[in-house]
């Protein structure tokens, strides 16, 4: 039996939507991110200082740091979109 689905069988369709871990949002001199999945709060409870700055659930990061801090996540397999 054929599908009707054109987008379903050009395989064009996107299926799902991707998966990322932080939302990051540049908000000058403090950029923050937004934990999403599971994984992500593991990776603040686990790797991110005790003393950190949050701003509801995002993490408060300095922009000079926001360049490894995005290493750190590539390294732990984490990823990241800017909104």
């Amino acid at each position: 039996m054929r599908s009707s689905n054109t987008f379903h069988t050009s395989g064009s369709s996107p299926t799902e939507k991707p998966v990322f871990d932080f939302v990051v949002r540049d908000e000058g001199t403090i950029w923050l991110f937004n934990p999403q999945t599971p994984a992500a709060f593991e990776f603040l409870s686990e790797c991110i200082q005790n003393d950190a700055q949050y701003f509801g659930p995002s993490l408060a990061v300095e922009h000079r740091y926001v360049y490894d801090l995005l290493i750190g996540l590539r390294e732990h397999g984490l990823r990241a979109v800017r909104e």
